[in-house]
């Protein structure tokens, strides 16, 4: 005789009310979301609308949206061409400050938060609340001292003097940290060091591969901010050939505001190229966000 177990009415009823619950949603919550949907994306479709307008009718039509004539086209092409072309030029400087800035920082936060989170020396917590202190100074306030020890060792002016200090990310540090002591099981280090592996390979060849998903969060970070910085090259670089595209649009915008110097529609200009510069981040978190969405760490160490 086979008998069959069924659920208890209260059980089942309770089950429902839950599954319920769990759909119901909250107006306050969505007008919440709706707002901050907004903010984010208004600038950005502003951005996309000016830049398909002339200087006329940036200035006599309708801010948020199209004018009569749309000169998206000749827009970009002007950028492209403008001052022989610097403007590529700029793209490519800025492109390598981040890349080399980016996928340092993220190297060494990852070294420096697996060394603190499963090495146990003299001044750990000592050092480590020394990072978190680090995050609280602004960056901005290190500009100048770092101004005037790079001009001692003859660096101003160069890439070094960008790449350098984007190398320091004491965040990152604090968040390979936190991430390591929670993606990296000890027990799979023991058995690697039973296997007979250095520490060095280890990291190699079993930490990085656990901290994909933490890595990628510190190389985007650090690539917006070095792609986005301003303050830093425009102390450490007068050179025109070494500006990144926030700095040579600053420029632009300038001779715009003293009456275009004899260059023509020089506001389209800054407003298209602009836009053309925040296309490579797109992109970039676009091709990486997948590594937030999956944990690598799934089967690593069988429980």
């Amino acid at each position: 005789m086979t008998v069959t177990a069924t659920a208890p009415p209260q059980a089942t009823a309770g089950a429902a009310h839950s599954a319920a619950a769990g759909r119901r949603r909250s107006p306050v919550l969505t007008l919440g979301m709706l707002a901050v949907l907004i903010y984010f994306l208004l600038p950005l479709f502003w951005l996309v609308v000016a830049a398909t307008k002339t200087t006329g009718a940036l200035f006599s039509s309708f801010g948020l949206w199209f004018g009569g004539d749309f000169a998206l086209p000749a827009n970009v092409r002007n950028v492209f061409t403008a001052d022989g072309g610097v403007y590529v030029q700029w793209l490519l400087n800025t492109g390598m400050y981040a890349l080399v800035s980016a996928g340092g920082a993220a190297l060494l936060a990852a070294l420096g938060g697996y060394g603190f989170a499963k090495f146990a020396f003299r001044g750990n917590r000592l050092l480590f609340g020394t990072v978190l202190g680090a995050i609280m100074v602004p960056s901005t306030a290190l500009v100048i001292p770092t101004y005037l020890i790079f001009s001692n060792v003859g660096l101003v002016n160069t890439p070094w003097a960008i790449i350098l200090p984007s190398l320091v990310n004491p965040f990152g540090l604090y968040l390979m940290r936190v991430y390591v002591e929670e993606a990296v099981p000890d027990s799979l280090l023991e058995a690697a060091r039973i296997d007979g592996a250095g520490e060095f390979r280890i990291f190699r060849q079993v930490v990085l591969r656990l901290l994909a998903p933490g890595f990628v969060t510190v190389l985007l970070f650090t690539l917006v901010a070095t792609w986005n910085n301003y303050f830093l090259p425009l102390i450490m670089l007068n050179d025109p050939s070494l500006y990144p595209v926030t700095v040579g649009l600053a420029n632009w915008a300038g001779r715009a505001s003293v009456g275009g110097g004899g260059t023509g529609d020089v506001i389209p200009l800054v407003v298209t190229g602009s836009l053309l510069s925040i296309i490579p981040l797109v992109a970039a978190f676009l091709m990486l966000q997948r590594y937030w969405q999956n944990g690598l760490t799934a089967g690593g160490v069988k429980q």
